[in-house]
C-alpha cells in the first residue's frame, strides 16, 4: 500500500495580487530549503487541496500551493454571480504562476498536476522552460477542442441515458459539439435565478459524476457532491473555459513539446480513463522523448493504488536531482 506522508500544515501563506481585482491565494509546506515543487490542481475550478500536500517527502521539498482565480480561497470566488470571469482565462494563470515564483524567488520548481492541471503546466513549462527542473503528470489532458468534444459529447456512447439528460438540459442540437455544450452551460451559469444557476451545476455534475461512475472512488458524486459554493465556482469556471478551447491553438501543447526537452517527466495515466483516453499521453510521451508513460492497467481518470504508488515514487526520486 502507498503511504502518504503525514499530515503538515504551511509554514507561509498568503494573498498575492495578480491584476484586475484577482487575489491569489497561496501556501507553502515542508523544507523552506528544500527543492521547490508546485502543484497545480485541476477542474478548471477545483481549487488546491490539503491532501496533495501529503504527496511530497516534508524534509526535502518545498511545497507550493495555489488556488487558481475566481476558486478555492483566492478572490473574487466565481461563486458569485457578480464576479466578471473576462480575466480569468488560461493566459492569465499562466501569468500568475510567473508571479508567483518571483514573488518567492524561486528559480526552477518541479511541477506536478493533473487533469486540468496538467494543462496548465504544460503550456507553463512549454513558456518558461528554464523555469522547470521536473514535471510529474498524472490524468494526461492537453484540453484540445477534440478532447472536449470526447468528454462532453464522445463517451455518451457509454452513457446514452446521461448523456441524453445531459445534453436536454443544455438545450442544444444533439449534433452540437463539445464547446457548444459548454457555452450553453455557461450561459445557464449567468441566468439571473440563483436556483437556475443551482440547477445548472447541478447538471453539468451529474454528468462529471456519470462519466467516472465505473472507476473506485470515495463516494458516489465526487462533483455533485461538493459544497455548493465550490461546485457554482466549478461549473462557471470550467465551462467558461472549455466554451473557448481554453484558449489554446488546437494541438499547440503537442505540437511544442519540442521545448521540454531536457527536462524529465514521469505520466501517469489509467488504461480505463473514459473521460481523458490514454492516446493523449501516448502522443505526449512520444512528443516528448525524456518523459516516461506508466499506464496503470485498471485505472481511469480518478486516483488509484497504483497510480498513488507510481507518483510518490517518481516525486521521491526527483527529490534527488
Amino acid at each position: 500500500m502507498a503511504e502518504l506522508y503525514p499530515e503538515i500544515e504551511p509554514y507561509a501563506h498568503g494573498m498575492l495580487d495578480v491584476g484586475n481585482g484577482h487575489h491569489m491565494y497561496w501556501e507553502a509546506c515542508g523544507n523552506p530549503d528544500g527543492k521547490p515543487a508546485l502543484v497545480v490542481h485541476g477542474g478548471p475550478g477545483s481549487g488546491c487541496t490539503p491532501h496533495a500536500r501529503r504527496c511530497f517527502d516534508p524534509r526535502r521539498y518545498r511545497v507550493i500551493l495555489f488556488d487558481q482565480r475566481g476558486c478555492g480561497r483566492s478572490t473574487p470566488h466565481a461563486s458569485d454571480p457578480a464576479t466578471d470571469l473576462t480575466h480569468n482565462t488560461t493566459h492569465h494563470l499562466l501569468g500568475d504562476m510567473e508571479t508567483l515564483r518571483a514573488h518567492l524567488g524561486i528559480e526552477r520548481w518541479l511541477l506536478c498536476g493533473g487533469s486540468w492541471g496538467s494543462t496548465l503546466l504544460l503550456a507553463y513549462a512549454e513558456r518558461h522552460p528554464e523555469r522547470v527542473s521536473d514535471i510529474v503528470i498524472s490524468a494526461v489532458t492537453t484540453t484540445r477542442r477534440t478532447e472536449i468534444d470526447w468528454l462532453l459529447r464522445g463517451v455518451g456512447r457509454y452513457f446514452p441515458e446521461a448523456w441524453e439528460r445531459f445534453r436536454a438540459a443544455a438545450g442544444t442540437s444533439p449534433g452540437a459539439d463539445g464547446c457548444a455544450l459548454a457555452a450553453a452551460y455557461a450561459r445557464r451559469m449567468t441566468d439571473p435565478d440563483r436556483r437556475e444557476q443551482q440547477r445548472a451545476a447541478a447538471d453539468w455534475c451529474a454528468w462529471e459524476d456519470a462519466v467516472i461512475s465505473l472507476e473506485e472512488h470515495h463516494g458516489p458524486t465526487p462533483y455533485g457532491g461538493r459544497p455548493s459554493a465550490s461546485q457554482l465556482a466549478l461549473v462557471r469556471i470550467v465551462t467558461h473555459y472549455f466554451a473557448h478551447g481554453a484558449w489554446l491553438e488546437e494541438g499547440a501543447l503537442l505540437r511544442d513539446a519540442y521545448r521540454l526537452r531536457g527536462i524529465p517527466g514521469v505520466l501517469i495515466h489509467g488504461r480505463l480513463d473514459l473521460g481523458s483516453p490514454p492516446d493523449t499521453a501516448w502522443a505526449l510521451a512520444r512528443a516528448w522523448p525524456d518523459a516516461r508513460l506508466l499506464i496503470s492497467p485498471h485505472g481511469g481518470h480518478l486516483s488509484t493504488e497504483w497510480s498513488r504508488a507510481r507518483l510518490l515514487t517518481a516525486l521521491d526520486a526527483f527529490a534527488e536531482r
